[in-house]
């Protein structure tokens, strides 16, 4: 063999390792591409998020990919034991799922004594602690103003997490009540009395009878105030 061609074939076998190393998709990089796309998706999360990547089978042989893309599989939700898919779609099409621990530390409104149904809350029903929000019930409040004036629905434990669908908004109307009905047009405002149906929170609808006996509907507002469409 001419010494020329020898030196070639001897440059072709030390290259082969490297090139076949190269054809393989770094599996470290699929972890890692999901713990960042998971921690992208949950950025609007109160308080702080841990993402933690799983490993994937190091067995798994899959060819490489230049333009990896992360996605949210049917059914999952980033919240706690979750999954990130990752695929490729050139020059070989293949997807892998990589498994996630989600934690979001925030503060929690919790009840600091029993509370009953009925009752508005203060500032001392209630017990503010950092912890991992994944652990619990979706709808836990997280900000203080959101439970602090409202009624609360149903009898809550102490020691408990408050939900939004524990509380409701206190009623500005009540049934039976003389409301001021207040129309507003380009330039006017029309004013009359009337009694209130129902009862209702700010924002809410309620029926109004006028003094002529006819029901119209409105608006709630706080002082006694419902506003109707013109």
């Amino acid at each position: 063999m001419p010494v020329r061609l020898f030196y070639l074939c001897l440059l072709l076998v030390h290259a082969l390792p490297s090139l076949a190393d190269g054809q393989w998709q770094n599996l470290e990089a699929i972890q890692n591409g999901a713990a960042q796309f998971a921690l992208q998706q949950t950025a609007a999360q109160p308080g702080s998020v841990t993402v933690t990547a799983g490993t994937l089978d190091p067995r798994l042989h899959l060819p490489a990919c230049p333009a990896m893309e992360f996605f949210v599989p049917a059914g999952n939700r980033l919240w706690g034991n979750s999954n990130i898919g990752a695929r490729c779609a050139s020059p070989s099409a293949w997807t892998v799922y990589v498994p996630v621990t989600i934690k979001i530390t925030a503060d929690i409104v919790f009840a600091a004594r029993p509370l009953q149904s009925g009752q508005k809350l203060g500032e001392a029903d209630i017990l503010i602690k950092n912890d991992d929000l994944t652990q619990f019930a979706s709808g836990v409040i997280t900000d203080p103003r959101q439970a602090l004036g409202k009624i609360v629905s149903l009898g809550v434990a102490a020691g408990y997490p408050l939900r939004l669908d524990m509380l409701r908004a206190p009623n500005v109307i009540q049934q039976g009540q003389s409301v001021k009905i207040v129309a507003k047009g380009p330039g006017f405002q029309v004013n009359a009395e009337g009694k209130a149906l129902n009862n209702a929170a700010a924002g809410q609808v309620v029926s109004i009878r006028t003094p002529s006996g006819q029901v119209i509907k409105g608006t709630a507002r706080e002082g006694g105030i419902v506003e109707v469409p013109f």
